[in-house]
């Protein structure tokens, strides 16, 4: 079989997988049907398959009137010219005009999906749990200045950038993104150290950023806010803290974050915190130094949880060790997310969520929105968009479609799929998606904003039940930060 590929209207490369059973039956209908207009300009010899179109054929004799040895004869050769061109012109769909035919009704096809997608985008934001554009500022331009940072440009074909670039606000709004959970991420290598400073850094970018473009991005606090800013056509900002070696051991840390703006953090990245263990505890390939062990969440590590709760920020358990995954669920009593992973049944990584996870996720209430990442979704170097639908496909089997959503981690993945190089990318996934009959338009627009505004509803309606509650006071166990207090002022 051949697999194409093609540029839709908007100019957005697309792929088509192979031909099912219903497209290659266009073989048979083009071998009848040779006069179709379309299928003439295509095929490489339409003139001459014109002239037979042209050249009027009887099938019925004049019974009145015998015909002469020499009509007769002009007949059959006017016959055998026919046949010849009749077994050409199949030979051409079968070697050429198949494959061009299929481009042509696929395409057709493509952009009438894409105008559904389009349709549904304008009445349900397409909220992404994860983009670690922040980061990759700083690394990529050493700094965090955007000063003559052409953020408003396509940055993949600017020469001065390129293409290690995943996002800019041309390719967001081609992506109809809804609204982008901006990811304030630091390095593990920054606890104890100046991982709070550098946070509050990470924060401040996505803070400026907005403010540089009020028309186009707006920073967000509410689901109520990011609805209104999709009403208004604006991507929505919101900002996750990847990593609770962010916070320093403080509850107070973690409440100036929410204050300025931070709507989920995740428990760990891939390192230990001294109150919650990592995925790098189930990874027997993992080199990443273990110097804390929880065996999940420490009695601070469910304080944690419980304080995240009382401020209304959401639970993100992307990076966190099984058990942590499992204590965490035991503690809240508002629903968790997985900002950017996939289901450890396919890919058997430590990032990803096991099964039986899933089913308590179901029961929780809260969502996986399924990583772009090659390495968490093929467990190897190249991944494609079917794989991403795999992931999708499984995590809906085990936990049901109110718990499914998208979070790609643009600009922190290296190798995305091959078909979704960037954030442009997301329409070609949902056309593709609504081939499948198991996806109606209402389990698509869950997918793609409607389960996180759930539950970023739920999170907050539970926050209101609690505004009686004083901020958590409690502290970590000296005991257990003494041999990294090097960088601390110590009280007497």
């Amino acid at each position: 079989m051949f697999e194409l590929y093609g540029v839709g209207k908007d100019g957005m490369v697309y792929h088509s997988p192979p031909p099912r059973r219903k497209e290659v039956d266009i073989l048979s209908e083009t071998c009848l049907q040779l006069s179709s207009p379309e299928f003439m300009r295509k095929l490489p010899n339409g003139d001459a398959l014109h002239h037979i179109k042209d050249t009027g054929v009887s099938t019925s004799f004049n019974k009145a009137k015998e015909p002469s040895r020499e009509s007769r004869g002009s007949a059959v050769r006017r016959w055998m010219v026919m046949t010849g061109f009749f077994f050409l012109g199949c030979a051409l769909v079968a070697g050429v005009g198949l494959p061009l035919a299929l481009e042509l009704r696929s395409s057709h096809l493509l952009e009438a999906r894409l105008q559904v997608v389009r349709r549904m985008l304008s009445e349900i934001p397409l909220i992404d749990g994860h983009n670690d554009f922040a980061w990759n500022l700083r690394k990529h331009r050493g700094s965090t200045k955007l000063d003559n940072f052409p953020f408003d440009e396509d940055l993949s074909r600017n020469s001065s950038w390129g293409p290690q670039w995943q996002t800019d606000l041309i390719r967001l709004e081609q992506g109809i993104v809804g609204a982008q959970f901006w990811s304030a991420y630091v390095p593990c290598e920054a606890q104890f150290l100046d991982a709070v400073q550098l946070t509050l850094e990470q924060i401040d970018i996505v803070r400026r950023l907005t403010s540089r473009y009020p028309k186009r991005v707006r920073l967000v606090k509410t689901s109520s806010e990011l609805e209104n800013a999709h009403r208004d056509g604006v991507i929505a900002s919101l900002v996750g803290i990847e990593g609770g070696h962010s916070i320093g051991t403080s509850m107070a840390v973690l409440r100036s974050f929410h204050r300025l703006g931070a709507r989920y953090m995740t428990l760990t990245h891939k390192c230990n915190t001294p109150w919650a263990d990592s995925c790098s505890v189930d990874d027997p390939n993992s080199e990443t130094p273990s110097d804390f062990h929880s065996d999940g969440l420490s009695p601070f590590g469910k304080m944690v949880v419980r304080e995240l709760n009382r401020l209304g920020m959401l639970v993100d358990l992307s990076h966190v060790s099984v058990r942590t995954m499992k204590d965490a669920l035991a503690v809240t009593k508002a629903p968790v997310i997985f900002s950017h992973s996939a289901a450890k049944a396919l890919c058997n990584s430590s990032s990803n969520v096991p099964d039986d996870v899933l089913r308590n996720l179901s029961l929780n209430g809260g969502l996986v929105m399924v990583s772009f990442d090659s390495a968490h979704l093929s467990c190897s170097d190249k991944a494609s968009m079917y794989d991403i639908i795999a992931h999708i496909n499984h995590i809906r089997r085990i936990a049901g479609v109110n718990h499914v959503g998208l979070g790609a981690g643009y600009d922190g993945i290296l190798r995305p799929p091959t078909e979704l190089p960037d954030v442009s990318g997301y329409p070609l996934l949902l056309a593709e998606l609504t081939r499948d009959r198991r996806w109606s338009a209402t389990d698509i627009k869950k997918l793609v904003g409607g389960n996180l505004l759930r539950v970023l509803k739920e999170v907050e309606d539970h926050a209101a039940t609690l505004l009686h509650q004083f901020p958590s006071e409690e502290w970590i166990s000296q005991e257990l930060i003494e041999d990294s207090a090097y960088c601390r002022y110590h009280d007497t």
